[in-house]
């Protein structure tokens, strides 16, 4: 018996923007909104990931509506030439980042470490993930105040709340302790600045009817080294990693009437490994 959705979650007439959509998660958030009706446009400095991720709609949704843009986040002048070329835009996922990956390739793992970490590297990741949800939702959510209200969701990580555990990426046992990889620091400041981004915003517009709240996932299986996935399995209490599609709900709760009166907070998806 085919059912109905439910009005509460119905995001019919309504567009969705999602950045970095042609990343590990992108396409999930896409298509999540696109099930529940939504207009979906997917945004990334990749135009070829971002053709792909919206391959990956129309291949789950058939007949969705998926449009993809170019668009580096980083550039103010190019992120409201966006705004005007896209029009009324309901939905905002903040979802571009740079997430430096944790390697035993010799020469790598000096970079990744606190004390050789370089400004121009701290600078890079910080423009994508934070300045550019910043800038993301200063066009955009402007926008949504002026037209009568909207959503803005912002993906965080279980590491928005609590710190690297560094012992995981410690993927060569015969390397000396200053020497071993190790997950940068700007992955996890910038996710903890996301969610006092998302209060800010949150307080900032109440009264014109945006909410905007963060999705922090935990870790995502994707094929990493075995070692890692064994340590991160076992800080774990549902002993396992998340599948991608597994936080396809939670978008829809989230960027939905479903959550009407939510505003301001992070959901933490992690299998309960922040609890611990």
């Amino acid at each position: 018996m085919t059912r109905s959705l439910p009005q509460a979650f119905d995001l019919s007439g309504r567009t969705a923007l999602i950045t970095g959509a042609g990343g590990l998660l992108g396409p999930q958030h896409a298509i999540a909104l696109a099930e529940n009706g939504a207009s979906v446009r997917l945004a990334d400095i990749d135009l070829s990931r971002a053709k792909a991720a919206a391959d990956a709609v129309r291949k789950a949704i058939a007949g969705a509506d998926a449009e993809v843009l170019l668009l580096d986040v980083t550039n103010p002048g190019l992120v409201r030439e966006a705004a005007g070329r896209l029009g009324r835009v309901d939905i905002l996922v903040n979802n571009a980042a740079i997430d430096a990956k944790v390697t035993a390739q010799p020469g790598v793992a000096n970079g990744s470490r606190l004390e050789s970490f370089t400004l121009e590297q701290w600078n890079a990741e910080v423009a994508v993930g934070f300045t550019g949800a910043m800038l993301m939702s200063q066009v955009f959510g402007t926008a949504m105040a002026a037209a009568g209200g909207g959503v803005i969701l912002n993906i965080a990580s279980d590491l928005s709340v609590i710190a690297p555990d560094q012992r995981l990426y410690r993927l060569d046992p015969a390397r000396p302790e200053q020497e071993q990889p190790v997950k940068p620091v700007t992955y996890s400041a910038i996710k903890h600045g996301l969610v006092g981004l998302t209060k800010y915003l949150a307080t900032y517009w109440a009264a014109s009817n945006v909410r905007c709240n963060a999705l922090s996932p935990g870790g995502v299986y994707n094929g990493q080294d075995k070692t890692f996935v064994a340590g991160l399995v076992n800080l774990i209490p549902m002993g396992r990693m998340a599948r991608a599609d597994e936080y396809r709900a939670a978008v829809q709760f989230l960027c939905s009437d479903a959550s009407s009166y939510m505003t301001g907070q992070n959901i933490v998806m992690d299998g309960g490994r922040s609890v611990l």
